[in-house]
């Protein structure tokens, strides 16, 4: 769990990378001395502007500290999102957006999909070359059961027939995640 000041800090890394990225600018210099933002851990920047998802990109490890990635990520989401390649996100939408950071628990996998926690775990499904992941807001989000968030994460996300979290050949893994949600911190 981080602290107060280290969510509100990562917010202001997230916003700053973010605003910097859609002006082509240069992502900002940062020092972040605090021990909890020098953890490697994946994690995923999600922007969103009128409550529609406007970017969500992430990794779930990595060999830097956390605030390097959330700066990278942030970026990365405002202006890579292969979803958004023509219509990425514009100065005039800053005001409006609304940033969540995700901070990943490492990946395990599971046995028996059925044995995750709707809103608790998040999911990520690989078959072959063939992969997908679901950050576990998602299930909250959209109020899909079980079968539901595993059969979308395999066809919408993996292009696998939505069926294919039962296969022998899939590999399901879960994850948690420490949601810091800029609606929902004190003061920015």
């Amino acid at each position: 769990m981080l602290t107060e000041e280290g969510r509100k800090k990562l917010l202001q890394i997230a916003r700053n990378s973010v605003e910097a990225a859609v002006y082509g600018q240069p992502t900002p210099k940062v020092t972040a001395d605090e021990r909890e933002l020098q953890e490697k851990c994946g994690v995923f920047v999600t922007l969103k502007t009128g409550g529609q998802l406007r970017g969500c990109l992430g990794q779930f490890t990595s060999d830097q500290p956390l605030w390097e990635l959330v700066s990278q990520m942030a970026a990365a989401s405002a202006t890579q999102d292969p979803r958004f390649s023509h219509d990425r996100l514009r100065p005039d939408e800053l005001d409006d957006l609304h940033i969540e950071i995700s901070v990943l628990s490492p990946l395990e996998k599971i046995e028996n999909p059925l044995d995750l926690e709707l809103g608790e775990d998040g999911i990520y499904i690989k078959c072959g070359a063939r992969t997908g992941c679901f950050l576990p807001q998602v299930a909250t989000e959209t109020g899909w059961s079980k079968d539901e968030f595993l059969s979308y994460c395999c066809s919408h996300k993996a292009g696998l027939p939505p069926d294919a979290w039962k296969d022998e050949n899939t590999e399901v893994y879960c994850f948690k995640a420490e949601i810091i949600d800029e609606r929902e911190e004190p003061s920015r």
